[in-house]
């Protein structure tokens, strides 16, 4: 029942800060069930690699509620997703191929490393919204889908923490530019997740109700409380002045790698 319950927390937080930040939960997921499966002794040495891959597969859930919430909104803009998503898929099959080679203190070390970087840019003083220039060509985005993609299969988010400033930056309104991140954190979740089965795919040490790097029991409890709560934040996000908002959540992210980064 505890671990049922932990499960439904880490699912309703990841929900709400999906819709709210245009991200896919993984943020607050892969963090939190690293802690969770440690403590309960599930996946061994392959620990990390079971937090993300069960993260991804829980964000096509909770990425598709919170892109229905904010195309409900016009807050999408489907012509940059479209040219984004070959880049995202072919970078995420290749981050998911890479995450088997990496020993597990330095997948968790790449994560600290990595919230620690969203949450300083979070905590700055610098204007998300402002503009330095006009959205690349279609070649440029698949390029950055590509990085995009690779850098989110690794560490098993939906992109959004990387999509949102960027698109901001290129002069897309800030709610647009969540909303259509939450779109393209889809078939990073896809690619990500169907890399992650197969990466994982006869590994010794993983529970018995997992498919290769993805634990089923959690996905569909975290779904339970994500899928209802991500609509919510997607109706903050276009309803409160979130800048105050980044300024917890970047605090709440730098927290979090560094009890990843010096923890036990």
């Amino acid at each position: 029942m505890i671990e049922f319950l932990s499960y439904l927390g880490i699912g309703a937080l990841s929900g709400l800060l999906a819709g709210l930040f245009g991200v896919g939960g993984g943020v607050i997921m892969v963090p939190a069930l690293i802690l969770v499966f440690g403590h309960l002794d599930l996946g061994g040495v392959w620990t990390p690699h079971l937090a993300v891959g069960t993260s991804l597969a829980t964000i096509i859930g909770t990425g598709a509620a919170s892109t229905l919430a904010h195309h409900r909104r016009d807050g999408v803009r489907w012509d940059i997703v479209i040219l984004l998503a070959p880049g995202i898929v072919i970078g995420a099959w290749m981050g998911a191929a890479l995450v088997g080679w990496i020993p597990e203190v330095w997948l968790k070390r790449l994560f600290a490393a990595f919230l620690a970087f969203v949450g300083v840019r979070l905590l700055s003083t610098q204007d998300l919204a402002g503009s330095i220039g006009r959205l690349p060509g279609r070649g440029g985005l698949a390029l950055v889908g590509g990085g995009i993609g690779m850098l989110s299969a690794l560490v098993g988010i939906g992109g959004g923490t990387l999509t949102v400033p960027f698109l901001s930056h290129r002069g897309l309104d800030l709610r647009r530019a969540v909303g259509t991140s939450a779109a393209c954190g889809l078939p990073i979740a896809l690619a990500g997740t169907l890399g992650f089965v197969l990466a994982g795919w006869g590994r010794l040490g993983l529970p018995t109700l997992s498919t290769g790097f993805v634990y089923w029991p959690a996905v569909l409890a975290m779904l339970m409380a994500s899928m209802p709560t991500a609509p919510v934040g997607a109706r903050l996000a276009h309803a409160l002045p979130v800048r105050w908002l980044k300024r917890l959540f970047g605090a709440l992210l730098l927290l979090i790698a560094a009890r990843l980064a010096f923890g036990g």
